[in-house]
Parts: C-alpha cells; structure tokens; sequence
C-alpha cells in the first residue's frame, strides 16, 4: 500500500527527529542513580577537599548522591585509567587536575592518551602551590631558604605528595631555577608528607593551598612564598617565589572529564552545573577560603587548557630528565 505523499514525509520528519527527542530525553533524565567521581589520590589532600566540596553541590543539584571515591597509586594514573575504561554513559567522572598534564610527558608509558580518552567537562579552579616550611628551618624567606639550602647541598629534604605528582615536579622546576640540590622524599599523598613536615622528617614542601593553609594560620608551618604569579587574597601578605626567582611560575588546576564518548547533552549539563556552582556567591567564597580561583567556562574551554599545560610540562620533565621508578 503506498502512503500519500505528505503523510510520508510526516512520517520520515518524525523519525529523524527521533535520536534527538531521544538524547534529550536521555539528558533531562540524567542522572537515574549514584554517580562515581574518582580522585586519583589519597583522602586528605587539596584534590580530595575540592572533590567533596563540589561533589555536596552536584548532590544537590543532580538530586542523586555523587559518590567520592578515592583510587590513589601510580602517580594517579589508576584513577585515571579506571575512568578511561568506564562505560561513557556519564555515571563515572574523573577530577582531572594537572598531574594528568605532566603524566603524558613523564611515564613513558601508558595504556591510555589523556587528551584522547578523557573527554573535558568542565574547569573548576586554579591556585597556587605554598612553599612551606618547618619551623625549624632557618629562613624566613625565600632568599635565606636559597642562602640556606646553598651552604647545604644535600642535606635539605623536600616532601611531595608522589614521584612525578605536581608538587614534586613545582619542587623540581625550583630547584632548577633557584640552582639549589635538595633531596626528593616521595610520600603516598600530601597528607603523610605534610604530617613529616610537621614532624621535622623533611624540611620544605610545595603544598595545596588547601591541604597547608590549616597549618599556616595556626603557625604550625611557616609560608615562604606562594607559586603563582599573583599573590592570593587569602594570603596578601605571603610574597611570590617570582619575586625573587625571576620567571618561576606553577599553579594547581582542577576540572571534571569524563570517558571520551560520554554524550555530549550529559556532558553539557554537568558543565552547566558545575559553572553554576562556580558563580554561586558562597561557593566563590569556599573556594576564595582555600585558595582557589574559579574558573567557569566551556569544556572546550578545558580542553584548551589541558592542551597547553601539557606542552609547559612535558618541557620541565625532560629537562631535569626526571624518571618514573
């Protein structure tokens, strides 16, 4: 039997029109049940922190629980991986930050490209890393930790959260340009390397602004100098490192991705949320509290800025030619 012309093309109208009435119904639905958010380090740390404070938020708006899960080792490339071989249907999320950028150029290595199998979703801070110090260690400031660490080659020990995490390389890209040798002691999390620090075990380290900023307004730890370019609001009076190191220049990023083929009405609507939360005037104050800087924008957006962290860092890797064990 063949149809009338216009009841045809009504018909085949309609049925184009099926996959997207599908994706967006499969978007307005989103999320049906719990979702995992991976953190590819230890509870404690600044990642971990951000991770529960954005995940209470996503709680709320999505209106199913965001579950943190913490999946540490292998410079966090576990993590990493795990969210890589998650089904894409957005119910496994990755808390991205720049350790994936240094990861590309530091093992040489690795079951998967970041750039092509994590999908970016959205961007959600920038901050800087604290040079802090014990106590006990002789200098107030930056040029007498340089004075310092000079008339004792060797013998000063600097703790990081991991070998070739982004504290350890910022620890790296000091001594570098500061033509200072200090001795790397790698910890399993910032968290046991600050609790050595505290201890007097190691001697300096690069922290998380919100894994340190406890310590330092309790006087527990003394801040030299912050790694970023600007001093933070939160400490005004800490001075930057590249004010006496010309050119020395590192800061923490963080963001969500996703596995690559997650849908991209998911992928908006995270984004969506996530820009919100980062507009949000008691978030922006969280977030101010600990050191961070929102950063809203596209996941076009943060894929750009993955990009361009990745070229900056694979160039301090390769320099000091520093090795995965």
């Amino acid at each position: 039997m063949k149809l009338p012309r216009r009841k045809f093309l009504h018909l085949a109208a309609g049925s184009a029109a099926l996959p997207v009435v599908s994706r967006f119904a499969r978007a307005q639905a989103y999320p049906t049940r719990p979702v995992r958010l991976i953190v590819a380090v230890a509870p404690g740390g600044g990642a971990d922190i951000l991770a529960r404070l954005m995940g209470q938020w996503l709680s709320e708006r999505l209106g199913q629980p965001l579950i943190i899960d913490n999946r540490p080792g292998g410079g966090g490339n576990i993590g990493t991986e795990a969210v890589v071989r998650a089904p894409a249907d957005g119910y496994t999320l990755l808390l991205c930050s720049v350790v994936n950028a240094t990861n590309a150029a530091f093992y040489d290595k690795l079951n998967f490209d970041f750039i092509r199998d994590i999908a970016p979703v959205a961007t959600l801070t920038r901050q800087p890393y604290v040079m802090v110090v014990n106590p006990s260690v002789p200098a107030n400031t930056v040029p007498e930790f340089i004075a310092y660490a000079k008339a004792n080659p060797s013998r000063i020990s600097f703790g990081s959260a991991g070998i070739g995490g982004s504290n350890h390389l910022v620890g790296e890209l000091f001594k570098i340009m500061a033509g200072v040798d200090m001795v790397h002691v790698p910890y399993r999390g910032i968290a046991l390397a600050l609790n050595d620090l505290l201890g007097g075990q190691v001697q300096v380290t690069f922290a998380s602004m919100p894994s340190s900023i406890a310590y330092i307004r309790a006087g527990k730890l003394r801040a030299l100098a912050v790694t970023t370019a600007t001093r933070p609001e939160t400490l005004p009076d800490v001075p930057t490192v590249g004010e006496f190191v010309p050119g020395y220049e590192a800061s923490s990023w963080y963001g969500l991705g996703a596995p690559k083929a997650t849908p991209a009405e998911i992928v908006d609507k995270l984004n969506t949320e996530v820009n919100a939360a980062l507009a949000d005037p008691k978030m922006k104050a969280r977030l101010a509290d600990l050191g961070g800087t929102p950063l809203l924008g596209s996941p076009a957006d943060f894929g750009k800025l993955i990009a361009e962290e990745t070229e900056k860092w694979g160039k301090v890797v390769k320099f000091p030619r520093i090795k995965a064990d």
